[in-house]
């Protein structure tokens, strides 16, 4: 019985609920609505809120209600984990206020939303780099803030997502060996970059061995006028890895490179 008087109030609860929010959205009174709006906000209704913002945003343009209505409707998005939407409201509110009251806050969750949507490296990254973005355009206004270092950690963790995609790359190119061309010289070029882009990763070390195996393999794979050539930059590679990696993990790897190599270097060039 009482399972049944429980129901039956939270029908009408429901039912009343949504005649309220019904009777809000026909209306014409935009202070009515705005105050609906927060209401909504605060419960965490946010399909609600950002249905009344949507429309008050364009109305309230000019208004006193005009900067804070949009950053609600940024939060709405936020709230409901449309992170990529909310992004774009943040940075329309930021743009249009750049001395805002929320300017602070838009500019910090425009990248940290887009942090939380960034995907797996074997995806697309677009939405990591303009979080990396808009997160490097935070810290160059806000350098003291009291988020610079949440936002500064948050940079390093996605610049190590960004690498661990070119270290993925890297791999199946040198997994790839000389499947349908070249694929090592593929190898060492995107590990290059990688290290130019990111030099203090975490996958530093394994850049450079793979640099030092691709070249290896392709000098055990080159024609005779491109050996000796390929041969010293075998022994190079031993050389920076071991000067930045005295006692690394793949040391007795890189030494049989190098004494493979080192034997077969003659003296004329």
């Amino acid at each position: 019985m009482k399972k049944i008087i429980f129901s039956l109030l939270m029908s009408a609860f429901l039912l009343s609920s949504c005649g309220e929010y019904n009777k809000v959205l026909k209306s014409t009174d935009y202070e009515l609505k705005y105050s609906y709006a927060k209401k909504y906000f605060n419960a965490k209704q946010y399909s609600k809120s950002i249905t009344l913002l949507e429309e008050l945003v364009t109305i309230f343009k000019g208004t006193a209600n005009a900067e804070e209505s949009l950053y609600l409707l940024a939060q709405s998005y936020y709230g409901q984990e449309d992170y990529e939407t909310a992004s774009d409201y943040f940075e329309t509110y930021y743009k249009t206020y750049p001395k805002g009251d929320y300017t602070e806050l838009s500019r910090f969750y425009s990248g940290y939303g887009l942090y939380l949507d960034s995907p797996d490296p074997r995806l697309d990254q677009a939405k990591t780099y303009k979080a990396i973005e808009q997160l490097q355009l935070y810290l160059e206004y806000y350098p003291q803030s009291e988020r610079a270092d949440e936002a500064q950690k948050i940079l390093f963790e996605l610049q190590e997502k960004l690498a661990l995609k070119e270290l993925m790359a890297t791999r199946l190119y040198f997994n790839l060996g000389t499947y349908m061309g070249n694929n090592y010289l593929s190898a060492v070029i995107t590990a290059q970059n990688a290290l130019k882009n990111y030099p203090y990763s975490k996958y530093r070390e394994e850049f450079m061995f793979l640099i030092a195996r691709s070249k290896y393999e392709l000098a055990l794979v080159s024609v005779d006028e491109k050996l000796q050539g390929r041969y010293r930059e075998v022994v190079d590679e031993y050389y920076n890895y071991t000067n930045e990696y005295p006692e690394g993990k793949y040391l007795k790897e890189v030494k049989k490179f190098y004494d493979y190599a080192s034997k077969r270097i003659t003296d004329t060039y």
